[in-house]
């Protein structure tokens, strides 16, 4: 399943990158995404994907075939929010889109927990997808806490722990951190208590207190 998930997780970042964040940064100048039980979505306008569907305002479209022809059906121009950050790999109009639906749902189901552990966690900060990185996240004592769906060092989803300041120790496992690989097998709530677990034994071991 990696070859097939590494090649929907990428068309999935290029979406949330030219279709819904850079349109909502275009319309309302914010680049901030929300997770949801199946999918994310813009916070500043009605444009979110639901499983393997672009859901706008009254309609949807299959996230299938040329990247160009899904944003006009959608009433959206593609393309990534220019200058603000510095842009990797982004989707090219021309692309054609060919999703895997488990590793869809795998992906949304992973984001999706890493915002319940966040919130269990840290009930007072706001979990963020952000475009750039396609990680949901949050900021506490400068530390990073999120899950990602996967990247270069870790092509699959986990969850990370991300201390400002290095760490060493048998935890901190990642060149920014802690990293623990989370499982296709789990379901959401098991996906879940297992990055809530993580995310506090983060926090043992960094000496910050429940």
């Amino acid at each position: 399943m990696t070859t097939s998930y590494v090649a929907t997780r990428r068309q999935l970042r290029g979406v949330a990158e030219s279709l819904i964040a850079g349109p909502q940064y275009r319309a309302a100048g914010t680049i901030r995404l929300a997770v949801r039980p199946d999918g994310f979505a813009a916070v500043a306008m009605p444009l979110a994907v639901h499983g393997t569907e672009l859901v706008f305002e009254n309609g949807s479209v299959a996230l299938a075939g040329p990247v160009r022809a899904i944003a006009a059906a959608a009433g959206v121009t593609a393309g990534p929010p220019e200058g603000v950050y510095e842009l990797v790999d982004p989707l090219p109009d021309d692309a054609e889109l060919d999703l895997d639906r488990a590793a869809a749902e795998w992906l949304h189901r992973c984001l999706y927990a890493g915002g319940h552990a966040i919130k269990r966690v840290l009930p007072q900060e706001h979990p963020i997808l952000w475009p750039e990185h396609f990680d949901v996240a949050a900021v506490d004592a400068e530390v990073n806490y999120g899950v990602s769906p996967g990247d270069d060092t870790h092509p699959t989803p986990y969850a990370y722990v991300g201390p400002w300041q290095p760490r060493t120790g048998a935890f901190w496992n990642a060149p920014f951190g802690a990293l623990l690989a989370l499982d296709p097998a789990d379901d959401v709530d098991a996906t879940t208590e297992r990055v809530v677990e993580f995310f506090e034994r983060g926090r043992a071991e960094l000496g910050i207190r429940p």
